[in-house]
């Protein structure tokens, strides 16, 4: 368990990556806790803000050409320059090539998100944990097929010290500051319809 005496120490630009594991259209299909659709929005959103925010992307499917097909195309477009990793091993750490990249980013504190939930995000969140990482899941960009998965994986990485929340949530605590110059990019990535009422009120009084 994690320890509770530890003082917050907040994500930021410079001390967060962002791993992005097995979006693919294989696996969306089995998706229940999240319609396709609003999951596509968030793995979308998520990625835009996080390189609005300048963090380091790291991206990868497994059995891409065998079993669970390629990542989805809006993901892909959101990620131009970002080479996605294939690889064979269910856990996305035990992959030498994704461990070398998660490594070169420099960070310390790992954003997770994937499908499946349970296995994705949770096995290499728990992986980086026991490496020295901090480990963040960002739970509604990710799904998985029942709610008893969900349960499970939640449960299971609470246990292991993997700090769960929403991607909205993660992007503005690296944002940290909306007098920052990347604030109406980051909000406009994350594409919340409130968020958007309230640029349009700030718009309003400043004419």
């Amino acid at each position: 368990m994690i320890d509770q005496a530890r003082p917050y120490e907040p994500l930021t630009s410079e001390n967060a990556a962002l791993i992005l594991v097995d979006h693919q259209i294989g696996l969306m299909t089995g998706v229940r806790d999240y319609s396709t659709g609003e999951l596509k929005h968030n793995v979308v959103a998520l990625a835009k803000a996080a390189r609005a925010l300048n963090l380091p992307i790291v991206a990868t499917t497994t059995a891409r050409d065998s079993m669970w097909g390629p990542t989805f195309p809006e993901l892909v477009e959101a990620l131009p320059g970002v080479r996605i990793i294939d690889r064979s091993s269910v856990n996305a750490f035990d992959d030498p090539a994704v461990a070398r990249a998660i490594e070169a980013t420099g960070r310390k504190k790992l954003i997770f998100a994937g499908i499946s939930l349970e296995v994705c995000a949770a096995f290499p969140a728990i992986t980086a944990i026991g490496k020295g990482f901090d480990a963040y899941v960002a739970v509604d960009a990710s799904g998985t097929f029942s709610e008893t998965k969900r349960e499970a994986g939640l449960l299971r990485m609470l246990q292991a010290g993997v700090i769960v929340s929403d991607y909205a949530t993660l992007m503005v605590e690296v944002l940290k500051d909306n007098g920052r110059p990347e604030a109406g990019a980051v909000y406009g990535a994350l594409d919340m319809p409130w968020a958007k009422l309230v640029g349009q009120i700030a718009h309003a009084y400043g004419k």
